[in-house]
């Protein structure tokens, strides 16, 4: 292997094998979030009265507060993995990529904390 020509400095690296599964896990958030988007939809429809008291007695019963937990947690990972594909993409300095990615990743982790504490107060009866 020699290192004057481009296919030479290349040669014997081999894949890194992240991309299928990263590839993978965004396709299965995907299915998911569709899975409980319709499933927030139908509960929406089905509800009628969409006041405080109702929206919030409704999640507080525990398969509906379950449900808006895992369509949090797979819609903040979802967009994390999509948005760091951009980030990865078209974000050429490697400081300024590690920049984007951290921000990304503080930002994703911090709007699904919140939410999942807002869940969590509704589902425990807590005071508005």
């Amino acid at each position: 292997m020699g290192n004057g020509t481009s296919i030479g400095r290349v040669r014997g690296l081999g894949p890194a094998h992240e991309g299928v599964h990263h590839w993978l896990v965004q396709r299965f958030t995907a299915i998911g979030n569709l899975v409980l988007v319709l499933w927030l939809a139908a509960s929406i429809v089905l509800l009628g009265d969409l006041s405080y008291a109702t929206v919030s007695g409704y999640l507080s019963q525990p398969l509906p507060a379950t449900a808006m937990a895992l369509l949090i947690v797979s819609t903040f990972w979802h967009a994390r993995l999509g948005l760091q594909v951009l980030a990865e993409d078209y974000v050429h300095t490697a400081g300024n990529k590690f920049a984007v990615i951290a921000l990304l990743n503080l930002a994703t982790v911090g709007g699904a904390a919140f939410g999942l504490f807002c869940v969590a107060k509704l589902a425990l009866g807590g005071a508005a």
